[in-house]
């Protein structure tokens, strides 16, 4: 099986990455800066409006470590680019990714500061991936977030991913349908995405399949004498009352063949209102187990009001806002060094500190079950509740097979229960309680502390202008 972005006709290769990577590594070369680095993957704070996060893409992120390594083309390149020595080049032509992965579970939902990924490797190897591991997890948690929020909002209505056409991108397209079918969505349009992954797969007809034919009705009974066993009538091309009308008859006289008429759908104009005409004329015409299906630029927010005014609706397409994340479009996130040969790193940039070493993340649950608070500590300083990463790569290899995406999806609709209820809302998100342990703390103040002996040393040796 092709790899996700081969997949998508993205050739996810080792040059898949920023050319400071590239820099990086041969002076890392260069010095024989070799020894056992950890980085961690973390978003520093929520986007505004946003309650929490739900993690997603650690599959892709193991499907690339597993299979990192430069290809003679690109090897080729690199050479006669100008920019690499050579034997720095013929060195990367041995890399491979050796090292450890420990992660939160996909679905798990996580908040500011908390890691989600740790890679421990040689220096070169956790820095090389640096790139495509933001690449994969950025994108795929920020969907997935936007598609839980939207679970949250109509619960129990069908919610269908319909958003590839306006992805940013082939690749964008496919892990989008799979971040939002993890998430609590019910399918996608996306084809190959139910190839891949065995995500149901739904679909209508487009308006111009209408168009193609001189009468609308034809159109209608064209499609469901080609599907009769799935088939949803877009009934908005013209006047969707009137569209209606027609379809009672003709519903009527193809289910005396055995043919029924699945679901009508629609696309435009006051969604909850064309609902309620709709819905009141498939009853009168004893067409009540015709279900409306509606789409057209629904998110979170317009679902909550359909489902707040009562549309007799039974189930959405939800595209572009939410395959793009059209409100919050990125995340700050960070994939940021905190131990290197042994001794705990820290960046102290304003507005961008990190907390120093190998980091655990702890949750604690009520009596109801419900997150109560989480516990940000050092890998050597447990706290109460149930440790979040756990180990998923060794030596470059997965320790267990992947689970089943339906699996995945089930423990996130948990996970999303689990929440307390003020962290579901759309609006004013209330804050999450994560506590810093007292001896991160205590790490953070001896790095300082030591950094600052160094910088004195390191200034004493300087020589005099």
């Amino acid at each position: 099986m092709k790899s996700m972005a081969q997949a998508a006709g993205v050739r996810d290769g080792a040059l898949l990455t920023d050319l400071y990577q590239l820099t990086m590594l041969q002076a890392y070369w260069a010095r024989g800066m070799h020894e056992t680095a950890v980085f961690e993957f973390f978003v520093r704070a929520l986007p505004p409006g946003r309650s929490f996060l739900v993690a997603a893409g650690l599959e892709q992120v193991l499907d690339y470590l597993e299979s990192l390594r430069f290809s003679d083309e690109e090897l080729a390149w690199l050479a006669g680019c100008g920019r690499f020595d050579r034997t720095f080049v013929d060195w990367l032509a041995t890399l491979r990714f050796t090292g450890e992965v420990d992660a939160m579970d996909e679905g798990t939902p996580f908040f500011a500061d908390e890691p989600i990924l740790r890679v421990v490797a040689p220096l070169p190897q956790a820095q090389l991936v640096e790139t495509r591991i933001i690449n994969l997890l950025q994108f795929q948690t920020l969907v997935a977030s936007k598609a839980a929020r939207c679970v949250l909002a109509a619960p129990g209505k069908l919610l269908v991913d319909f958003g590839l056409r306006r992805a940013h991108g082939a690749e964008a397209g496919l892990l989008s349908a799979r971040a939002s079918y993890l998430a609590g969505f019910g399918g996608t349009a996306t084809v190959l995405a139910g190839m891949k992954w065995d995500i149901p797969l739904f679909g209508t007809m487009a308006h111009s399949f209408i168009q193609a034919h001189d009468d609308e009705v034809d159109a209608f009974e064209h499609f469901a004498r080609t599907h009769p066993r799935a088939n949803t009538m877009l009934i908005d091309t013209y006047d969707t009352e009137a569209a209606a009308q027609a379809l009672v008859p003709l519903a009527t006289r193809l289910k005396r063949e055995g043919i029924a008429i699945q679901a009508v759908r629609l696309d435009s104009g006051d969604l909850a209102e064309h609902a309620r005409r709709v819905r009141a004329i498939l009853d009168a015409g004893d067409l009540a187990s015709v279900k409306i299906f509606a789409s057209g630029n629904l998110d979170e927010y317009a679902l909550r009001a359909l489902i707040a005014a009562g549309a007799p609706i039974d189930g959405f397409g939800v595209g572009t806002r939410m395959n793009t994340s059209a409100d919050r479009p990125y995340l700050d996130c960070a994939y940021k060094l905190q131990e290197y040969a042994g001794e705990p790193r820290r960046k102290r940039s304003e507005g961008k500190a990190t907390w120093p070493g190998r980091k655990q993340v702890y949750r604690r649950r009520d009596m109801a079950g419900r997150f109560a608070g989480d516990v940000l500590t050092n890998m050597d300083a447990p706290a109460e509740g149930e440790p979040l990463l756990h180990p998923v790569m060794r030596v470059g290899r997965r320790l267990a097979p992947s689970p089943a995406l339906t699996a995945v999806r089930e423990r996130a609709s948990a996970q999303l229960a689990a929440l307390p209820e003020r962290l579901q809302a759309l609006e004013a998100p209330a804050p999450y309680p994560v506590d810093v342990a007292e001896s991160l703390l205590a790490l953070a103040r001896a790095v300082d502390a030591r950094e600052a002996v160094r910088r004195v040393h390191a200034d004493s040796r300087r020589p005099e202008p």
